[in-house]
């Protein structure tokens, strides 16, 4: 499952310096009408040999992401009765709330993946994954919607929960900088791997785009290895995050080594999907990562729980996605990737996102 780091120089980019993948690549330059190719091409390369980059977005601020948590912290302290509201099965929780024992990673129903995990070193293995996920997730809707699309159910309007009258201008007004923080970055990713520079922000463009933020109840699983995301890449494009409430996220590098996620405070964290996988013909691959409950969580949540404070861990997630309507192959020069056009055949984006959700039980065919 953890893919090797490839030995052919036209396939994957060299490896970055180390304080590339603990530090934060600074977009102010770039925000301010420098291209600032050198930091473009650091980004690129970064994020071909890990699957992840961290930013630092100066309209992005620590208050920003503060609000935001402590508005997810008060919506899932809520009754399950009063959450359940807000479900929407029958559009794949592709809006609304998503109830904890619905999500679950492919790996866990997957025979050769859990052997796969069990073959690891132990020093990075990730958690063993064999039912659904435990957490809640609310999925709302960002950014402009498409006139038409040959996929409704996934450019859905926003679910407003009855209780938070402030609930649309808040998720908006973060949902709307994590995603021009992210198209600002896709910009920059662009330059740095030799594209267009609008090149991958235009695939964005009317894109499916969900804050995703996930509630996870450390008075309710507080034991050491509970996972609360099995191990698993993302279905969409870039995945963006703030900071988290509470330590727990991991992340596997390109090389198989794993990594505990620590986001310094102000910056972002972004991790290629399965949609740029494909459109870069592997080029760059989709990132691997998991939650569960380990030593540090546990600590922090002793912390909180003595000072009188919630214990819901929230996730500051969204997940950019790529146009439904758009057609997912790979693009430029990575159609001429061994093995590329062959392993990453047209799709319509709608078609790949839909395909993932039936396989993690979250939709039905449409047929």
């Amino acid at each position: 499952m953890v893919e090797e780091t490839s030995k052919d120089a036209d396939s994957v980019a060299p490896t970055p310096a180390p304080e590339d993948i603990i530090s934060a690549f600074d977009m102010t330059a770039f925000l301010g009408g420098s291209d600032d190719m050198e930091t473009c091409k650091r980004m690129a390369a970064t994020m071909a040999a890990t699957g992840v980059i961290v930013i630092k977005d100066p309209r992005v601020s620590v208050d920003d992401n503060a609000g935001f948590t402590a508005l997810m912290q008060s919506y899932y302290s809520q009754s399950v009765e009063e959450l359940m509201k807000d479900a929407r099965p029958d559009a794949h929780y592709q809006v609304g709330v998503t109830p904890e024992h619905v999500e679950c990673a492919k790996c866990a129903k997957d025979p050769e993946c859990l052997a796969k995990i069990d073959a690891m070193p132990e020093d990075r293995r990730p958690h063993r994954p064999t039912t659904a996920d435990p957490k809640w997730r609310f999925f709302h809707r960002v950014g402009e919607r498409p006139a038409e699309s040959k996929f409704p159910e996934q450019n859905l309007e926003p679910v407003m929960p009855e209780a938070f009258p402030e609930w649309n201008t808040t998720m908006d007004a973060w949902g709307a900088k994590m995603l021009t923080a992210l198209e600002a970055a896709s910009e920059m990713l662009a330059l740095g791997l030799e594209l267009d520079r609008t090149a991958l922000r235009e695939m964005m463009h009317c894109g499916p785009h969900l804050l995703a933020p996930t509630g996870s109840d450390l008075s309710k699983y507080n034991e050491t290895g509970t996972i609360f995301a099995g191990y698993h890449t993302d279905l969409n494009f870039l995945t963006i995050h703030g900071k988290s409430n509470f330590p727990g996220l991991y992340i596997w590098l390109r090389d198989g080594s794993k990594m505990a996620v620590k986001v310094p405070p102000g910056c972002l964290l972004i991790q290629a999907g399965q949609q740029m996988e494909y459109i870069t013909g592997g080029y760059i691959k989709a990132g691997f990562h998991e939650v569960v409950i380990d030593d540090s969580c546990r600590s922090k949540a002793k912390e909180v729980q003595e000072s009188g404070g919630c214990l819901w861990r929230i996730s500051s997630t969204m997940f950019g996605t790529v146009n439904s309507d758009l057609t997912l192959a790979p693009m430029g020069r990575f159609k001429s990737l061994p093995g590329a056009e062959a392993g990453y055949p047209p799709i319509l984006a709608g078609q790949q996102v839909l395909n993932e959700l039936m396989s993690i039980g979250m939709a039905q065919d449409r047929e």
